[in-house]
């Protein structure tokens, strides 16, 4: 039962977040109902945008193939824009490619790899025209882009563990 299997992976904090993520992303049908599902979990009502991407992304870690990611966002997106409320967002595909593009941001500002990091004004621009047709705030954007600087979006199993509190 895909309920079942949804609950299961939500609940289950020994489960490795990769394969999770390989798992959500999967693209039969079985699979896209357990994440369906699996979302219903989570309430994005009033939150904003990052906080519900968060929120979302902490419980596993996203696939490495294109198709899956695809799959996991569009989904993500659908269920952010059914319980938004706000002004910013004029569709759920404006949610969709921000999502992506939050998603490259947070890899660029934070990968030891990369050495020239994407400035706030670069990342206004690559978001340019995504709101049907239209711009986003760039004030929105820029708000966005200091917040994924400032803190780095991780999944559960990445955050260290906290050091014991030691009471004489």
């Amino acid at each position: 039962d895909p309920a079942d299997v949804a609950r299961f992976i939500y609940h289950t904090d020994e489960l490795k977040k990769d394969m999770i993520g390989e798992y959500l992303g999967d693209g039969d049908d079985f699979c896209c109902q357990v994440m369906d599902l699996f979302l219903d979990n989570l309430d994005f009502g009033n939150e904003l945008f990052d906080k519900a991407l968060r929120e979302f992304l902490y419980t596993f870690r996203l696939p490495g193939e294109a198709q899956k990611i695809d799959r996991i966002m569009q989904r993500f997106a659908k269920k952010f824009y059914s319980q938004y409320t706000g002004p910013v967002f004029q569709n759920q595909d404006s949610i969709y490619i921000l999502a992506f593009s939050t998603i490259m941001l947070n890899t660029d500002l934070h990968s030891p790899q990369i050495k020239k990091k994407m400035t706030k004004e670069e990342f206004v621009r690559n978001n340019r025209g995504i709101n049907d047709g239209k711009d986003l705030p760039s004030e929105y954007l820029e708000n966005l882009y200091q917040r994924i600087l400032d803190d780095e979006i991780v999944t559960k199993d990445r955050i260290a563990p906290k050091a014991p509190i030691f009471i004489p």
